[in-house]
């Protein structure tokens, strides 16, 4: 079992900057950790993963540039870094751990999730 507890996030305006934090009951070495988002009406999507054994990391062609995903195995903890916010970029941001790295597309498989923490985005 992983607990994940979620930090950070808010309100911010356009083009500002946001750090999202999750923190790990334990040690996920060798999982796969990523960033989801979902917006009012809309289905879950992928945002980021990073394997952390690895460290190669994925994300959603849009937010490629504006969003990093990082990770501290001291702390045992997930981050997302996103600059260049838009108002677009509004939704419910989660985070998520798994084993198997069922990849940004499988949403629905991941085993482990956060809480859940909002993002809005204003003009």
């Amino acid at each position: 079992q992983v607990q994940l507890v979620q930090s950070g996030g808010g309100s911010v305006q356009a083009g500002g900057s946001l750090r999202l934090s999750c923190a790990a009951s334990r040690n996920t070495y060798n999982y796969c950790m990523g960033w989801f988002r979902q917006a009012p009406g809309k289905e879950r999507e992928g945002v980021a993963s990073i394997s952390t054994g690895r460290g190669s990391t994925y994300y959603v062609d849009s937010v490629k540039g504006r969003f990093t995903i990082s990770q501290d195995n001291s702390k045992n903890t997930l981050y997302l870094q996103m600059s260049s916010l838009k108002p677009e970029d509004t939704a419910m941001y989660y985070c998520a751990a798994d084993p198997r790295c069922p990849g940004l597309t499988n949403s629905v498989t991941w085993i482990y999730w956060g809480q859940g923490t909002q993002v809005t985005v204003s003009l």
